[in-house]
């Protein structure tokens, strides 16, 4: 203890209670302590982390603190040392009064886990009040006829210290008349009353002056002095006489005023104004005369002031009654105050965590806080209770302690916030509650993973778009908050095909856009899928995948590709017909495929123009051109056919053809239809050598074609011939791509097909099979009709064929 006690025996006091008390401190959960009142500020109490032997580290890390219910702190506590000091100066008697144990009290706190221990101080009173008078002179009026031994009270001195330093003693200076007997009061205070000895005589000495000292029992002691005036009065020969000594009455607390109290009686057997009788408070304190007062006639106590249990509980009030002679009688009025249920019970929080993190365990503390209700007994006692829908659960602590801890796991995705409203209700009639909430807001962790709002995404791109291109959104929620839902987008890696899919498209990593990062060729790629990942920003981070697929649809972009006739302007090629076809006779077909599929690779065919429009025609569907009629006479050898091949695009588009048609009647016959084609082009040439040999060269074109016809009959005799062939391999040779254009059931060809051509010149058993080559190739984005080489020599030495055949080609092949 910071302090030093002035007695002896009250150090040894002091010691043998603290001794007796740390041996309880280490088995109660309670610290009791005990100091002197009026210690410096600063002044050293006790250690707190020795007494319950903590670590002094755990201090500062826990959140040590010590609270009270009162609204002054009188102590402190040093962090750094674990010790208890004075914060204010302490002043019992202002604190407490004349209650003989004056204690303190107030709570010691750590929290992380929650941990709190209940201190009470008492404080201890030292003589520093002396004892004082409530006047500094006292009168008294005594007959002369007062019989001896007639006792007089006298006005108690008032000292503001309790125990051994309140009054303990009063003395009377030595005189001739009277003594002075010293007697405990009730409450356990002393009183004097001065006892006539030997008979007064006015006639003598009608007045007596005396000194009375009040000394009290502090070491030193102090005392205090009055001076008593004793008036001699003529004789009145009796006293008054109340009808009580003690009148005990009870008294409900917040009594209205001018309520009756009691009404006390006394009577004088003297007459005239000797048995006039006045009634007067008599050595009360100042305390009572504001609750009460005194009707001087009759004797009637009434309620004056504000009656509350809850301050004091036992009112004292002497009463004089006094005689027209100046003779009195004295008695007590006991007030017992009982107790309303007045006050409301109280929540007093001490201690709150908030936000709670919702993977919290059942059973952490989310709140400490206690009750406290001033009324009495039943009056007094509370009943706590809370919200039954919600995640916690009060659970009693310590007397009127109470914590409130969680019952379930939380969930912040449902809840993220609490009201919890506490409800305390004391058990007195009418009975009086009072709410407290709590509000505990819970944190987020990381328990939920992005979330797409669809379980996979189809996207449909026209292809030829533009680059960077939005062509879609992908979106995923979390349903966390703050950085754990934050969520980053991107692309997992993957091929389209022998690209890598970054090739093809972008995501944006903040709101899911999904841009192309190129323009797509339908003919090139038709579909292609990515997966995508969301990761949300927790630590660690949660994420979810969804495959996101991309059809690209098709547009019209690619114009017919003519692959019969051969479109190759470095060579002109002719078709022979018999002039003794029949009306219907096929003559031959033109085939063409388109890059696209669906309704744009929907061919149809028309012609356009041709020498002799009401000799062929064509099918519409698949390209045959045959013989309206029967050829006559009057129809041209020199057959020209404009044949245009539309797709069934928006817009549509469109490829023309030219078809050269020979009219001949037999095998003869040509090299004399080609041989005055021949000569009328001669006429205009000045080079008469060249026509010469070109003469020479037709006739052994001819001669070796003859022979051809001849063995091609000889061998379709022997097997059968199909003269339209639409499946098999062209010429039999394996090196010749077999897959013309492979639009899987959606373009122009649901299989690969290859024609032959036949060509007849007699009858119908007797044919002229001209074989043209097809183009294994397809057309590029700028028309263009990309060849094989080994195919394109092929058909160009067939073409030369042709041409010797046919004199009006020839100036244009030299």
């Amino acid at each position: 203890m910071a302090y030093k006690l002035e007695s002896p025996t009250l150090q040894r006091q002091v010691v043998a209670f603290l001794t007796f008390f740390c041996v309880g401190c280490a088995v109660s959960e309670t610290l009791k302590y005990s100091i002197p009142e009026e210690m410096e500020i600063g002044s050293f109490v006790a250690n707190i982390v020795e007494d319950l032997r903590l670590d002094i580290k755990q201090l500062s890390t826990r959140r040590a603190r010590i609270t009270s219910e009162s609204s002054t702190q009188y102590f402190q506590l040093n962090i750094n040392s674990g010790e208890l000091v004075i914060k204010e100066k302490i002043d019992r008697e202002e604190l407490c009064e004349q209650i003989l144990l004056c204690t303190l009290y107030f709570e010691f706190v750590l929290e992380n886990p929650v941990q709190f221990h209940r201190a009470e101080v008492q404080i201890q009173d030292i003589n520093d009040n002396p004892p004082i008078f409530p006047m500094k002179q006292l009168l008294l009026k005594i007959h002369e006829m007062s019989p001896l031994k007639t006792r007089f009270p006298l006005k108690r001195a008032l000292d503001l210290d309790i125990g051994v330093n309140h009054v303990q003693n009063y003395t009377v200076n030595l005189n001739e008349h009277f003594q002075l007997d010293v007697h405990n009061g009730s409450d356990g205070s002393k009183y004097a009353e001065l006892v006539l000895e030997n008979q007064l005589d006015r006639e003598e000495q009608s007045e007596v002056n005396l000194i009375l000292t009040a000394v009290d029992g502090g070491m030193p002691p102090k005392s205090g002095t009055a001076q008593i005036k004793i008036l001699v009065l003529d004789a009145n020969d009796n006293f008054p006489q109340f009808s009580q000594s003690v009148y005990k009455v009870q008294l409900m607390e917040n009594s209205a005023q001018n309520s009756l109290v009691s009404r006390v009686e006394a009577t004088d057997k003297d007459q005239g104004s000797f048995a006039e009788i006045t009634y007067s408070f008599n050595q009360v304190s100042d305390k009572v005369l504001k609750l009460f007062k005194l009707n001087q006639s009759t004797g009637e106590i009434s309620v004056w002031g504000s009656i509350d249990f809850e301050e004091t509980r036992m009112h004292e009030i002497d009463i004089q009654a006094t005689d027209g002679g100046g003779l009195s009688a004295h008695s007590k009025v006991l007030v017992e105050v009982l107790d309303a249920n007045d006050n409301s019970p109280e929540i007093i929080i001490t201690s709150i965590i908030s936000p709670v993190p919702e993977d919290s365990l059942p059973g952490t503390v989310i709140a400490l806080f206690s009750v406290r209700d001033r009324d009495f007994k039943e009056n007094g006692e509370t009943v706590c209770s809370m919200e039954t829908n919600t995640p916690f659960l009060l659970k009693s602590s310590f007397k009127n302690y109470y914590l409130l801890v969680t019952e379930v796991s939380l969930d912040r995705e449902k809840v993220s916030e609490y009201n919890i409203t506490i409800t305390v209700m004391d058990c007195g009639f009418p009975s009086l509650t009072s709410q407290e909430t709590i509000r505990v807001q819970i944190s987020d962790i990381n328990d939920n993973p992005p979330l797409f709002n669809q379980h996979s995404y189809s996207i449909y791109v026209n292809e030829n778009n533009n680059p960077f291109l939005l062509i879609g959104t992908v979106n995923a929620v979390d349903l966390d908050c703050e950085r754990n839902a934050e969520i980053t987008y991107y692309l997992l890696p993957g091929f389209a095909g022998e690209d890598p899919v970054d090739s093809y498209v972008s995501i944006n990593s903040e709101d899911g856009n999904l841009y192309a990062l190129q323009s797509l060729d339908y003919e090139n790629i038709r579909d292609f899928w990515v997966i995508v990942r969301a990761t949300d920003g927790g630590s660690p981070s949660l994420s979810s995948n969804v495959s996101v697929h991309f059809y690209i649809n098709d547009e019209n972009d690619n114009s017919p590709i003519i692959l019969y006739p051969l479109q190759d302007s470095t060579s002109l090629s002719s078709d022979l017909v018999s002039r003794s076809a029949d009306a219907g006779y096929l003559v031959t077909k033109v085939v063409a495929v388109d890059g696209d599929s669906g309704q744009n690779a929907w061919l149809s065919y028309q012609l356009q123009k041709s020498t002799e429009p009401s000799l062929f025609t064509v099918a519409q569907h698949n390209g045959e051109i045959r013989t309206t009629r029967l050829i006559t006479e009057r129809d041209a050898m020199k057959q020209k056919l404009d044949i245009v091949v539309r797709d069934n695009g928006k817009p549509s588009l469109s490829t023309t053809t030219t078809l050269h048609l020979l009219l001949v009647d037999g095998f003869s016959e040509p090299y004399i239809q080609l041989q005055n084609i021949h000569n009328e082009a001669a006429k205009d040439s000045k080079l008469t050598v060249y026509l010469v040999i070109s003469l020479a060269l037709i006739s052994f074109v001819f001669l070796v074609s003859v022979v051809v016809v001849v063995f091609k009959i000889i061998k379709t005799k022997t097997s059968q011939e199909q003269c339209v062939s639409t499946s098999g391999n062209f010429y039999e040779d394996s090196k010749f791509q077999n897959n013309v254009l492979d639009i899987t059931g959606t373009g122009t060809l649901s299989q690969t097909y290859r024609y032959e051509v036949c060509l007849t010149t007699e009858s119908d058993n007797s044919e002229f099979k001209f074989l043209r080559p097809l183009l294994p190739n397809f057309i590029d984005r700028n028309g263009t009709i990309e060849v094989n080489s080994e195919t394109k020599s092929n058909s160009q030495t067939l073409a030369n064929s042709l041409d010797h055949l046919d004199p009006a080609t020839e100036p244009s092949n030299k």
